[in-house]
Formats: structure tokens, C-alpha cells, sequence
């Protein structure tokens, strides 16, 4: 685990060397990026299965952005997790939602009187003092605010998939460009699933401008936009793989748009298994839920219902072709009787 920041009278050396490290990574990440990005290009997927993201880790079971809400989500079958990524003052990628502290944290007890409670503000060393789990329940206490670093290669040793939001990017310029070198540090994110598995991993963000800065940067990974896109505008967004928008902004008509253009559509964040029924009948690719299972067994029932329709439709088609050959059987046992009969009638005359 990565502590704190390095000293600011730090030898020019290490400077140097630290600098030939990310230079290699980023050299490392553009190159398995492309490779990548080829392959990708070649498996255009006939059908991914559809998914209940876990929201923020499982965010209805334990603290948000958490390892603990990692281990819960994979706990309860989850395939894939979203988080939320931000910068420290001394530039380290951790998750957290809120560009506030205070919400999630104990840092109003920690740091009492502090000017901000603004995450920018503060370093890893001062985060990590800070406890993200018994805002949640006492049961979470101590709960440290993770890395991304950390968060990653705990979705690794799960063989889980992640949609990585970049959270308020106009606050940590070059936000970008970290979180490229950061995956460039592990291969394993920068290789696409087999074309009928859910995507390893997508970056998304409602800044549309920064998900296209991270899509060149990182050009084999697909991209999404959070959001409504205008419909007319869909189009213009070609490069992107996947819309996201509130699931109270659209409907089938919407969905019909998307997957027109070739993306896919998977809205947040839907809790209520009702409406995770509705949104399916849209035909959305899956949904961002803060209750994995819940949402699992939304989908489950939705394929069986579907499933059971589809045995039904089958079912009628089968008994009309059975009726249309008997129906045709007796018309041809008919007609040699009909011709006897027209026959026996001309000789009568």
C-alpha cells in the first residue's frame, strides 16, 4: 500500500527515475492499449449477458467506494462494480464519490476546524487517517478510504469487471493521464473480455470532453458517456461505447436510439425491482443498482419470463403448422374423390 507523498526536497535522481517509471508504464499501456484495441476491433460481440452493476461496490450492503463494498458485491455474485475516482493534493488516485469529505468520512473529528473538507485539499497521508465505514455502520469502522490501485487488483483476484467513473475532472487536470499510467501498471485491465462476457473494463464520466481525452489516451478500452445524449446528437458520439443516463430520463423509444447507433445503454441507479422490470422491457444491456442481488434476480426473472413467452410463441407456431398440414392432408385426400366424382358426372351425360 502506497503511503503518503514523497519529500519535496527528494533527490533529483529519484525525480529521475520516477519519471523514466511513468514514461515506461505509459510507453507500456499505449502499446497493450493498441494491441488490445486490434483484437477488440475483431470480436465485435454477437451478445454480452445483461448485468445489475454493483453500484459504488455494494453500496446498499456496506460503505461506498470501499474494499468492503467490493468484497460484498463479489460476496453476492456480482460480475461487475462501478466506482468513483479523484485526486489527492499530492496527486493519488483514490475512490470517493463526493468531492467533500465530510459526508462519508470522520474528517470533521479528525481534522476539527479545517478550512476545507474538500478532497483536493488533503494528501493520502491525511486520508488515510480518516475512517469511510462507521458513517455506514458500526459494524465498518476503520474502514480506510482505498486506492484505485488497491481497488483494482482486488477486482482482479476476483475476476470482477469495473466501470470507472471519472468524478469532476475540470478539479484534477491530468486526472486522465493518471489513471492511463495507473492501468499501464496492470496489463490484466487493458485486455478485453471474450466477446460474450460483460467488458473487463469501461471509463466513463459526465464530462464527455474528459471520457474523449481518456479514450485517446487509452483507445482500446471502451468509453462511456454518463448521461442523457440528446437523441439527434447520438450520432455524433461514435466513438463511445455505451450511454448511460438516469433511468428516469428514457424509455424504449430512447433505447431503440442508442443501440440504433451501435452503443449499448445501461442506466443508474435503480433500486426498486419494479422499475428494474420496466427498464428491461426497454431492452437496456443491464443496470447500476446499489443492491447486486436484487437486481441479478430482477434479470433472472426477466430471462425466464422471456424465455417462457418465447416456449409459449413457439408452442402456438407449432400447433398452427400442425393444423396448416392437416388442414393440407385432407384437401389432398379430398381432391381424387372430387376428380371421381366429376368424372363419374361426364359419363353420366
Amino acid at each position: 500500500m502506497a503511503v503518503g507523498s514523497g519529500s519535496a526536497l527528494a533527490a533529483p535522481a529519484a525525480e529521475q527515475a520516477d519519471t523514466t517509471t511513468e514514461a515506461t508504464a505509459e510507453a507500456s499501456a499505449e502499446k497493450v492499449s493498441h494491441k488490445a484495441g486490434a483484437l477488440l476491433l475483431q470480436q465485435l460481440p454477437p451478445s454480452r449477458p445483461l448485468i445489475a452493476v454493483a453500484h459504488r461496490g455494494a453500496s446498499g450492503y456496506a460503505p461506498e467506494n470501499t474494499l468492503a463494498a467490493i468484497d460484498e458485491a463479489y460476496r453476492l455474485g456480482a460480475e461487475t462494480v462501478e466506482v468513483d475516482v479523484q485526486l489527492t493534493s499530492d496527486d493519488h488516485l483514490v475512490l470517493m464519490h463526493d468531492t467533500r469529505l465530510d459526508r462519508t468520512t470522520d474528517v470533521a473529528e479528525v481534522f476539527p476546524g479545517r478550512a476545507s473538507y474538500d478532497l483536493a485539499d488533503f494528501t493520502l497521508a491525511e486520508i488515510q487517517r480518516l475512517d469511510a465505514g462507521a458513517s455506514f455502520s458500526d459494524e465498518f469502522a476503520g474502514e480506510p478510504v482505498p486506492l484505485l490501485g488497491e481497488a483494482l487488483d482486488r477486482l482482479h483476484s476476483y475476476d470482477m469487471n469495473l466501470l470507472l467513473e471519472i468524478k469532476k475532472p475540470a478539479l484534477y487536470p491530468g486526472i486522465e493521464h493518471q489513471i492511463s499510467v495507473e492501468l499501464a501498471r496492470r496489463p490484466h485491465w487493458l485486455v478485453p473480455n471474450a466477446p460474450d462476457e460483460p467488458f473487463r473494463l469501461v471509463v466513463q464520466s459526465f464530462d464527455w470532453d474528459s471520457t474523449r481525452v481518456s479514450k485517446g489516451l487509452l483507445p482500446s478500452i471502451p468509453h462511456a458517456l454518463l448521461g442523457r445524449v440528446p437523441e439527434a446528437e447520438i450520432g455524433q458520439y461514435a466513438w463511445a461505447h455505451m450511454i448511460n443516463p438516469n433511468h428516469t430520463t428514457i424509455d424504449a423509444d430512447y433505447v431503440g436510439a442508442v443501440h440504433d447507433a451501435g452503443l449499448e445503454i445501461m442506466p443508474y441507479t435503480i433500486n426498486d425491482p419494479a422499475r428494474m422490470r420496466q427498464v428491461l422491457e426497454m431492452g437496456v444491456d443491464g443496470f447500476i443498482t446499489d443492491f447486486p442481488d436484487v437486481g441479478q434476480e430482477a434479470i433472472a426473472e426477466f430471462l425466464a419470463g422471456t424465455s417462457a413467452a418465447a416456449r409459449e410463441y413457439a408452442a402456438q407456431q407449432e400447433q398452427e403448422l400442425a393444423q396448416q398440414e392437416q388442414q393440407a392432408q385432407q384437401e389432398q385426400q379430398e381432391e381424387p374423390e372430387l376428380a371421381q366424382e366429376q368424372d363419374l358426372e361426364l359419363v353420366s351425360n
